[in-house]
């Protein structure tokens, strides 16, 4: 078994030197679902909802998400991101959000893939839940990462 390197020799958590390693490419897509009732599901695609414009403030959320990810998850770095993109697709019972995000660093973009689907569907969850609190909001992954020692695919 691998052992955590987000553990110091003492067994307290650390954050990992980055210190030596290559500066790379590096790409993460994540994605993640949130269910609702048919009827929230055409609310969202009609528009005209209080808040605004459900999808569009979604994006944004997920795209700040992103950007600030080591705000929210300790030992992540500080990274300075070259690219977010936030997409929707919608499902017959919901709607798929997935993000890619892009770096040139010596650490890959992850968690800040994976921190900007999940702000993503938290804020579609926000914007309608006065009128849907059945959402559920689930099967939150990550799909792909290239760059650094070792990349990734979800089959």
């Amino acid at each position: 078994m691998e052992q955590l390197t987000h553990i110091n020799s003492d067994g307290y958590a650390k954050m990992v030197s980055v210190e030596g390693k290559a500066v790379t490419t590096r790409t993460a897509i994540a994605s993640g679902e949130i269910t609702m009732r048919k009827e929230t599901l055409e609310r969202i695609k009609q528009g005209g909802l209080k808040k605004g414009d459900v999808l569009t403030v979604a994006q944004i959320a997920g795209i700040t998400g992103a950007k600030r990810t080591s705000d929210l998850i300790p030992m992540c770095h500080n990274i300075s991101l070259d690219g977010c993109d936030i997409a929707f697709e919608f499902l017959p019972d919901g709607i798929k959000v997935t993000a890619t995000v892009t770096t040139e660093w010596k650490t890959g973009v992850e968690m800040e893939a994976l921190t900007a689907v999940s702000v993503g569907l938290l804020t579609v969850y926000d914007m309608v839940k006065a009128i849907d609190k059945t959402m559920v909001i689930g099967n939150i992954k990550l799909e792909k990462k290239t760059g650094g020692k070792s990349d990734y695919e979800r089959r």
